[in-house]
């Protein structure tokens, strides 16, 4: 395939996001990762998003090439935050910029879709699942809020891209406009595990040598970790020595799900381990690498992008069967999907994985080529020609 970002004509592509490096989620790092390869193919990109802690650097920073403006964000919605500058910093953006890149859901959606038709720029938007949140007046009203929003730029949008289409199906963000979706796989990035470290952190975890369940995730509602938690009432009938290790933050600000987990998870202190946020992805390698399973008990998740970072290191994954996150185990076979919401069902998946654990390994290059970075940033870069408009 041709390299398209060495042609002479080089885009400005301008990225609009709430959450930028250092913050770490599937979302953050996909946006960070096709930006940071079209730099290195020649683009000029820079990203919008919010200074959303005061340690941050104000105004303008260069990370990996990519130029990021942050905004003050004095108030908090939720998860998301007003920025009260961004409707000036915005237009002078996107003026400046040959194609806009929206990510959503994002509140500033609409707002950059009227700047973006008055200045007479096209915007390509990446629809990373649909806005769910706790059940409260407030998160009602803000569900109703932002998807208003979103309609008002897919209307106006050029392309919207989603992540499969078992998930666009279904997404009630994207069913409306089936017609302008175009489906690309998120960009995957990861080294290989090193075996050294890897047995050390079998050996810290579980020095006994029983089984070691992976989750990587923040610990929220709509991922339900309590049911891996809760799958250890199977598990232990035939590995009472079972660990279960979390990787990624579990005391969220905004909302109470490690709080009101507490009992459960007292209940079974003696099998947990909480690792925090991860932020090196060598580390998270040899963390894959180093747990036998990974189970993602999501209630709803559009891809599950550690599915295919845990495979490329290794390891089988169980997943909920629910639009989008199950593509992943489909497409490899490496893996058991199990019903929503099951807690049982998840420990006996656990179990047949862990009586035959070479009938769900896939080499390396197998799952790469099922889901290529090239190819990823290759889509992108396409569509964000076929909008581009000059400055």
């Amino acid at each position: 395939m041709v390299n398209e970002g060495k042609h002479p004509d080089r885009l400005k592509i301008l990225i609009a996001l709430l959450y930028y490096v250092p913050h770490r989620t599937g979302l953050t790092l996909h946006v960070q990762r096709v930006a940071e390869e079209l730099v290195r193919r020649g683009h000029e990109v820079t990203v919008l998003t919010a200074r959303y802690r005061m340690d941050l650097p104000r105004d303008e920073t260069v990370v990996n090439g990519v130029r990021v403006v942050r905004l003050w964000a004095p108030l908090r919605m939720s998860r998301g935050m007003i920025m009260p500058a961004y409707p000036w910093a915005a237009w002078g953006l996107i003026r400046q910029h040959d194609v806009v890149w929206v990510n959503v859901p994002l509140l500033e959606t609409a707002l950059i879709a009227f700047l973006a038709e008055r200045l007479g720029k096209k915007i390509v938007a990446t629809h990373h699942g649909d806005l769910i949140l706790p059940r409260s007046l407030l998160n009602a009203v803000i569900t109703w809020t932002m998807y208003r929003f979103y309609r008002y730029m897919a209307r106006r949008a050029g392309r919207l891209i989603g992540y499969s289409h078992d998930y666009a199906d279904v997404s009630y963000y994207l069913m409306p406009f089936r017609d302008k979706v175009s489906i690309i796989y998120p960009p995957v990035q990861i080294p290989e595990p090193q075996p050294e470290k890897v047995a050390a952190l079998r050996a810290a975890w579980n020095p006994g040598g029983g089984p070691i369940i992976g989750y990587a995730g923040r610990f929220v509602e709509e991922k339900r970790p309590d049911l891996l938690i809760r799958a250890l009432d199977t598990i232990n009938r035939q590995y009472p020595d079972a660990r279960v290790v979390f990787a990624g933050e579990y005391d969220i600000p905004y909302e109470s799900t490690w709080q009101r987990q507490q009992a459960l998870v007292q209940q079974y202190r003696d099998q947990l381990i909480f690792l925090g946020l991860i932020d090196n992805m060598q580390d998270m390698a040899n963390f894959y690498a180093a747990c036998d399973v990974l189970v993602l008990p999501s209630g709803t998740e559009c891809f599950g992008l550690v599915q295919v970072e845990a495979m490329l290191c290794g390891t089988p994954v169980v997943m909920t069967d629910i639009p989008g996150a199950r593509v992943v185990v489909r497409e490899t076979g490496m893996g058991r999907i199990v019903p929503p919401g099951d807690a049982a069902a998840i420990g006996r998946a656990v179990l047949e994985i862990l009586a035959d654990p070479a009938a769900y390994l896939k080499p390396r290059q197998e799952i790469e080529r099922k889901f290529s970075f090239a190819e990823t940033v290759d889509r992108y870069e396409r569509h964000f020609r076929a909008n581009a408009v000059r400055s």
